[in-house]
Protein backbone atom coordinates (compact mmCIF):
# COMPACT_ATOMS: atom_id res chain seq x y z
CA UNK A 1 0.00 0.00 0.00
CA UNK A 2 0.80 3.68 -0.42
CA UNK A 3 1.56 4.92 2.99
CA UNK A 4 1.99 8.77 4.10
CA UNK A 5 3.47 9.00 7.89
CA UNK A 6 2.89 12.20 9.13
CA UNK A 7 5.13 13.19 11.92
CA UNK A 8 6.77 16.83 13.23
CA UNK A 9 4.19 19.37 13.18
CA UNK A 10 4.48 22.56 15.63
CA UNK A 11 3.45 21.01 19.06
CA UNK A 12 5.65 20.71 22.06
CA UNK A 13 6.16 16.77 21.18
CA UNK A 14 7.46 17.62 17.88
CA UNK A 15 10.96 15.88 18.53
CA UNK A 16 9.30 12.76 19.74
CA UNK A 17 6.98 12.98 16.87
CA UNK A 18 9.95 12.71 14.51
CA UNK A 19 11.12 10.24 16.03
CA UNK A 20 7.83 7.99 16.21
CA UNK A 21 7.25 8.84 12.48
CA UNK A 22 10.85 7.57 11.60
CA UNK A 23 10.54 4.17 13.38
CA UNK A 24 7.08 3.63 11.91
CA UNK A 25 8.29 4.91 8.44
CA UNK A 26 11.27 2.21 8.69
CA UNK A 27 8.78 -0.39 10.27
CA UNK A 28 6.47 0.25 6.94
CA UNK A 29 9.40 -0.18 4.39
CA UNK A 30 9.98 -3.39 6.20
CA UNK A 31 6.33 -4.59 5.34
CA UNK A 32 6.77 -4.27 1.77
CA UNK A 33 4.74 -0.72 1.97
CA UNK A 34 5.51 2.45 -0.21
CA UNK A 35 6.13 4.79 2.42
CA UNK A 36 7.25 8.26 2.67
CA UNK A 37 7.78 10.51 5.91
CA UNK A 38 6.51 13.60 5.79
CA UNK A 39 6.93 16.46 8.36
CA UNK A 40 2.93 18.15 8.11
CA UNK A 41 4.23 21.70 8.84
CA UNK A 42 7.32 21.66 6.73
CA UNK A 43 5.46 19.14 3.48
CA UNK A 44 7.61 18.36 0.49
CA UNK A 45 9.05 21.09 -2.18
CA UNK A 46 10.27 18.53 -4.45
CA UNK A 47 8.70 16.64 -7.41
CA UNK A 48 6.17 14.24 -6.52
CA UNK A 49 5.59 12.67 -9.59
CA UNK A 50 6.04 8.58 -9.25
CA UNK A 51 7.17 9.63 -5.25
CA UNK A 52 5.75 6.31 -3.84
CA UNK A 53 8.06 4.75 -6.14
CA UNK A 54 11.22 7.30 -5.34
CA UNK A 55 14.01 5.68 -3.43
CA UNK A 56 14.21 8.87 -0.85
CA UNK A 57 16.18 9.11 2.64
CA UNK A 58 13.16 10.27 4.13
CA UNK A 59 14.66 9.75 7.79
CA UNK A 60 18.07 11.83 6.90
CA UNK A 61 16.65 15.40 8.59
CA UNK A 62 15.39 13.25 11.69
CA UNK A 63 17.41 14.02 14.94
CA UNK A 64 17.43 13.14 18.54
CA UNK A 65 15.39 14.13 21.44
CA UNK A 66 16.80 16.22 24.11
CA UNK A 67 16.10 17.37 27.58
CA UNK A 68 14.16 20.89 26.25
CA UNK A 69 11.22 21.30 24.47
CA UNK A 70 11.77 22.32 20.77
CA UNK A 71 12.77 25.55 19.38
CA UNK A 72 9.38 26.05 17.67
CA UNK A 73 9.94 29.07 16.28
CA UNK A 74 13.12 28.75 14.46
CA UNK A 75 10.77 25.48 12.92
CA UNK A 76 8.08 27.31 12.10
CA UNK A 77 11.21 30.47 10.18
CA UNK A 78 11.84 27.25 7.87
CA UNK A 79 8.37 27.65 6.18
CA UNK A 80 9.17 30.16 3.14
CA UNK A 81 5.35 31.36 3.06
CA UNK A 82 5.34 32.15 6.08
CA UNK A 83 3.30 29.56 7.47
CA UNK A 84 -0.13 30.54 6.84
CA UNK A 85 -1.75 27.02 6.51
CA UNK A 86 -0.91 24.64 9.28
CA UNK A 87 -0.13 21.80 6.19
CA UNK A 88 3.57 22.41 4.46
CA UNK A 89 3.33 22.35 0.93
CA UNK A 90 2.31 19.09 -0.65
CA UNK A 91 0.93 17.18 2.42
CA UNK A 92 -2.78 17.55 1.65
CA UNK A 93 -1.87 16.24 -1.79
CA UNK A 94 0.23 13.62 -0.94
CA UNK A 95 -2.29 12.09 1.41
CA UNK A 96 -4.77 12.05 -0.94
CA UNK A 97 -2.87 10.16 -3.03
CA UNK A 98 -2.13 7.42 -0.36
CA UNK A 99 -4.41 4.47 0.30
CA UNK A 100 -3.69 5.94 4.17
CA UNK A 101 -1.91 8.07 6.32
CA UNK A 102 -0.26 6.55 9.49
CA UNK A 103 -0.47 9.08 12.14
CA UNK A 104 2.43 9.58 14.34
CA UNK A 105 1.86 13.01 15.51
CA UNK A 106 1.33 13.83 19.22
CA UNK A 107 0.20 17.04 21.35
CA UNK A 108 -2.00 19.71 19.71
CA UNK A 109 -2.41 19.66 16.14
CA UNK A 110 -2.15 16.45 15.72
CA UNK A 111 -3.73 14.35 18.22
CA UNK A 112 -6.37 17.11 19.59
CA UNK A 113 -8.57 16.20 16.53
CA UNK A 114 -8.34 18.98 13.74
CA UNK A 115 -6.32 16.78 11.21
CA UNK A 116 -8.32 13.92 11.81
CA UNK A 117 -11.46 16.75 10.70
CA UNK A 118 -9.60 17.72 7.68
CA UNK A 119 -8.32 13.92 6.33
CA UNK A 120 -12.11 13.04 7.20
CA UNK A 121 -13.44 15.98 4.85
CA UNK A 122 -11.16 14.74 2.15
CA UNK A 123 -12.21 11.34 1.95
CA UNK A 124 -8.68 10.17 3.14
CA UNK A 125 -8.19 6.84 5.92
CA UNK A 126 -5.57 7.56 8.63
CA UNK A 127 -4.86 5.39 11.36
CA UNK A 128 -6.10 6.57 15.51
CA UNK A 129 -9.28 7.18 16.92
CA UNK A 130 -11.95 9.56 15.13
CA UNK A 131 -11.37 13.59 15.46
CA UNK A 132 -14.39 13.82 18.32
CA UNK A 133 -12.69 11.24 20.60
CA UNK A 134 -9.14 12.73 20.15
CA UNK A 135 -11.15 16.16 21.38
CA UNK A 136 -12.22 14.55 23.90
CA UNK A 137 -9.33 12.36 25.37
CA UNK A 138 -7.08 15.70 24.87
CA UNK A 139 -8.68 17.98 26.86
CA UNK A 140 -7.91 16.81 30.45
CA UNK A 141 -11.13 18.81 31.74
CA UNK A 142 -13.49 16.91 29.61
CA UNK A 143 -11.91 13.46 29.98
CA UNK A 144 -11.89 13.69 33.96
CA UNK A 145 -15.87 14.70 33.48
CA UNK A 146 -16.32 11.69 31.47
CA UNK A 147 -14.60 9.69 33.91
CA UNK A 148 -17.10 11.29 36.44
CA UNK A 149 -19.87 10.19 34.30
CA UNK A 150 -18.88 6.80 33.92
CA UNK A 151 -17.64 5.96 37.45
CA UNK A 152 -14.28 5.74 36.44
CA UNK A 153 -12.13 6.46 39.29
CA UNK A 154 -9.65 9.26 38.79
CA UNK A 155 -7.96 11.93 41.35
CA UNK A 156 -9.61 14.55 42.72
CA UNK A 157 -9.43 17.58 40.78
CA UNK A 158 -10.58 21.14 38.96
CA UNK A 159 -10.26 22.99 36.38
CA UNK A 160 -8.96 26.72 36.24
CA UNK A 161 -8.87 29.28 33.61
CA UNK A 162 -5.79 32.05 32.99
CA UNK A 163 -7.16 35.12 35.23
CA UNK A 164 -9.79 33.11 37.45
CA UNK A 165 -9.26 32.53 41.31
CA UNK A 166 -9.64 29.09 42.29
CA UNK A 167 -13.26 28.07 43.60
CA UNK A 168 -11.76 24.99 45.90
CA UNK A 169 -8.65 24.28 46.73
CA UNK A 170 -6.80 20.89 46.23
CA UNK A 171 -4.97 19.82 48.84
CA UNK A 172 -1.02 19.69 48.60
CA UNK A 173 0.82 17.68 47.23
CA UNK A 174 -1.04 18.55 44.19
CA UNK A 175 -0.40 18.03 40.42
CA UNK A 176 -0.86 21.08 37.80
CA UNK A 177 -1.36 20.70 34.06
CA UNK A 178 -1.51 21.90 31.08
CA UNK A 179 -5.06 21.07 30.16
CA UNK A 180 -4.27 20.40 26.57
CA UNK A 181 -0.59 19.36 27.10
CA UNK A 182 1.17 16.20 26.72
CA UNK A 183 4.50 14.25 27.08
CA UNK A 184 4.14 15.87 30.74
CA UNK A 185 5.10 19.32 28.93
CA UNK A 186 4.01 21.95 31.33
CA UNK A 187 3.14 19.21 34.66
CA UNK A 188 5.06 20.35 38.03
CA UNK A 189 4.02 19.04 41.15
CA UNK A 190 3.27 21.53 43.85
CA UNK A 191 4.09 20.67 47.51
CA UNK A 192 3.62 24.50 49.03
CA UNK A 193 2.03 27.69 48.02
CA UNK A 194 5.15 28.87 46.31
CA UNK A 195 5.75 26.10 44.41
CA UNK A 196 1.74 25.85 43.23
CA UNK A 197 1.70 29.35 42.02
CA UNK A 198 5.39 28.44 40.21
CA UNK A 199 3.18 25.26 38.67
CA UNK A 200 0.78 27.58 37.49
CA UNK A 201 2.46 29.87 36.11
CA UNK A 202 4.61 27.06 33.84
CA UNK A 203 1.45 25.82 32.91
CA UNK A 204 -0.31 28.52 31.95
CA UNK A 205 2.75 28.83 29.42
CA UNK A 206 1.08 26.10 27.40
CA UNK A 207 -2.79 26.66 27.88
CA UNK A 208 -4.89 29.09 28.96
CA UNK A 209 -6.74 26.26 30.90
CA UNK A 210 -5.50 23.90 33.57
CA UNK A 211 -6.27 20.86 35.75
CA UNK A 212 -5.34 21.22 39.38
CA UNK A 213 -5.55 17.23 40.53
CA UNK A 214 -4.63 15.53 43.53
CA UNK A 215 -1.07 13.91 43.57
CA UNK A 216 -1.22 9.99 44.05
CA UNK A 217 1.92 8.72 46.07
CA UNK A 218 2.03 5.33 44.77
CA UNK A 219 3.38 3.33 41.58
CA UNK A 220 3.18 4.44 38.17
CA UNK A 221 1.53 2.21 35.52
CA UNK A 222 0.21 1.96 31.61
CA UNK A 223 -2.05 0.09 29.84
CA UNK A 224 -2.45 -0.19 25.92
CA UNK A 225 -5.51 -1.20 23.90
CA UNK A 226 -6.25 -2.14 20.67
CA UNK A 227 -9.95 -2.47 18.88
CA UNK A 228 -10.82 -2.09 22.50
CA UNK A 229 -8.96 -5.30 23.65
CA UNK A 230 -6.30 -4.17 26.69
CA UNK A 231 -2.73 -5.28 26.52
CA UNK A 232 -0.40 -6.53 29.20
CA UNK A 233 -0.01 -3.95 32.15
CA UNK A 234 3.21 -2.06 31.75
CA UNK A 235 4.76 -0.30 35.11
CA UNK A 236 7.00 3.12 35.42
CA UNK A 237 9.55 3.79 37.75
CA UNK A 238 11.76 6.88 36.83
CA UNK A 239 14.81 6.73 38.80
CA UNK A 240 14.61 10.21 39.66
CA UNK A 241 11.54 12.90 39.81
CA UNK A 242 8.37 11.60 38.29
CA UNK A 243 7.53 10.55 34.65
CA UNK A 244 8.49 13.84 33.28
CA UNK A 245 10.21 14.75 29.65
CA UNK A 246 12.91 13.66 30.39
CA UNK A 247 12.58 10.45 32.04
CA UNK A 248 10.28 9.56 28.70
CA UNK A 249 12.23 9.80 26.64
CA UNK A 250 16.14 9.43 27.70
CA UNK A 251 17.18 5.56 27.74
CA UNK A 252 17.80 4.69 31.03
CA UNK A 253 16.22 7.26 32.60
CA UNK A 254 13.37 4.79 34.20
CA UNK A 255 12.71 1.35 35.33
CA UNK A 256 9.81 -0.22 32.79
CA UNK A 257 8.63 -3.72 33.95
CA UNK A 258 6.34 -5.73 31.65
CA UNK A 259 4.20 -7.47 31.89
CA UNK A 260 3.75 -5.69 35.84
CA UNK A 261 4.85 -7.64 38.77
CA UNK A 262 1.34 -7.57 39.92
CA UNK A 263 -1.45 -9.65 41.64
CA UNK A 264 -3.32 -11.57 38.69
CA UNK A 265 -6.60 -9.83 40.13
CA UNK A 266 -5.14 -6.19 40.11
CA UNK A 267 -3.69 -6.54 36.81
CA UNK A 268 -7.10 -7.88 35.48
CA UNK A 269 -8.72 -4.77 37.01
CA UNK A 270 -6.25 -2.40 35.41
CA UNK A 271 -7.12 -3.84 31.61
CA UNK A 272 -10.78 -4.21 32.73
CA UNK A 273 -10.53 -0.15 33.56
CA UNK A 274 -8.09 0.82 30.49
CA UNK A 275 -10.82 -0.85 28.62
CA UNK A 276 -13.57 1.19 30.04
CA UNK A 277 -11.69 4.15 29.39
CA UNK A 278 -11.31 3.36 26.26
CA UNK A 279 -15.49 3.12 25.59
CA UNK A 280 -16.07 5.92 27.61
CA UNK A 281 -14.12 8.62 25.63
CA UNK A 282 -15.38 6.04 22.48
CA UNK A 283 -12.23 5.82 21.07
CA UNK A 284 -11.03 3.40 17.99
CA UNK A 285 -8.24 1.93 16.84
CA UNK A 286 -5.81 1.70 19.73
CA UNK A 287 -4.49 4.00 22.82
CA UNK A 288 -3.05 4.03 25.88
CA UNK A 289 -4.28 4.59 29.13
CA UNK A 290 -1.94 5.83 32.38
CA UNK A 291 -2.57 4.98 36.31
CA UNK A 292 -1.37 5.56 39.19
CA UNK A 293 -2.33 3.01 42.09
CA UNK A 294 -1.77 4.06 46.14
CA UNK A 295 -0.59 1.94 48.72
CA UNK A 296 -4.01 0.98 49.45
CA UNK A 297 -4.08 -1.18 46.24
CA UNK A 298 -6.60 1.88 44.53
CA UNK A 299 -5.92 2.65 41.30
CA UNK A 300 -7.01 6.55 39.58
CA UNK A 301 -6.27 6.66 35.72
CA UNK A 302 -5.04 9.71 34.88
CA UNK A 303 -5.61 10.37 30.98
CA UNK A 304 -5.67 8.45 27.66
CA UNK A 305 -3.33 9.13 24.75
CA UNK A 306 -4.69 8.68 21.72
CA UNK A 307 -2.01 8.30 19.90
CA UNK A 308 1.36 6.81 22.10
CA UNK A 309 5.08 7.64 21.19
CA UNK A 310 6.29 4.98 18.93
CA UNK A 311 9.83 5.92 20.50
CA UNK A 312 12.34 3.49 21.38
CA UNK A 313 11.45 3.83 24.87
CA UNK A 314 8.12 3.73 24.35
CA UNK A 315 5.75 1.90 26.54
CA UNK A 316 3.41 0.68 23.85
CA UNK A 317 6.01 -1.23 21.83
CA UNK A 318 6.90 -2.52 24.78
CA UNK A 319 3.68 -3.67 26.10
CA UNK A 320 2.90 -5.59 22.61
CA UNK A 321 6.08 -7.08 22.55
CA UNK A 322 5.50 -9.35 25.86
CA UNK A 323 2.56 -10.87 23.89
CA UNK A 324 5.08 -11.36 21.20
CA UNK A 325 4.07 -8.70 18.61
CA UNK A 326 7.43 -6.97 17.25
CA UNK A 327 7.24 -3.49 16.14
CA UNK A 328 6.89 -4.11 12.86
CA UNK A 329 3.82 -6.48 13.39
CA UNK A 330 2.73 -3.46 15.68
CA UNK A 331 2.78 -1.18 12.90
CA UNK A 332 0.87 -3.21 10.38
CA UNK A 333 -1.85 -4.45 13.18
CA UNK A 334 -2.60 -0.57 13.98
CA UNK A 335 -2.65 -0.18 9.65
CA UNK A 336 -5.04 -3.02 9.27
CA UNK A 337 -7.40 -2.40 12.37
CA UNK A 338 -7.12 1.34 11.02
CA UNK A 339 -8.63 -0.08 7.59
Amino acid sequence: MKIVVLAGGTSTERDVSLISGSMIYRALKKNGHQAILLDVYLGYEGDIDGIFEQQIDWTRAIGGIGEKNPDLEAVKALRKDGGKSFFGPNVLTLCGMADCVFMALHGANGEDGKIQACLELMGIKYTGTDFVSSAMAMDKGITKDLFKAYEIPTPVGIRLKKGETESEKVPFPCIVKACCGGSSVGVCIAGNEAEYEAAKEEAFRYDDEVVIEQYIEGREFSVGVMSGKALPVIEIAPKVGFYDYKNKYQAGSTVETCPAELPREKTAELQRTAEKVFAALRLKNYARMDFRMNEAGEIFCLEANTLPGMTPTSLLPQEAAAIGINFEQLCEKILRDAL
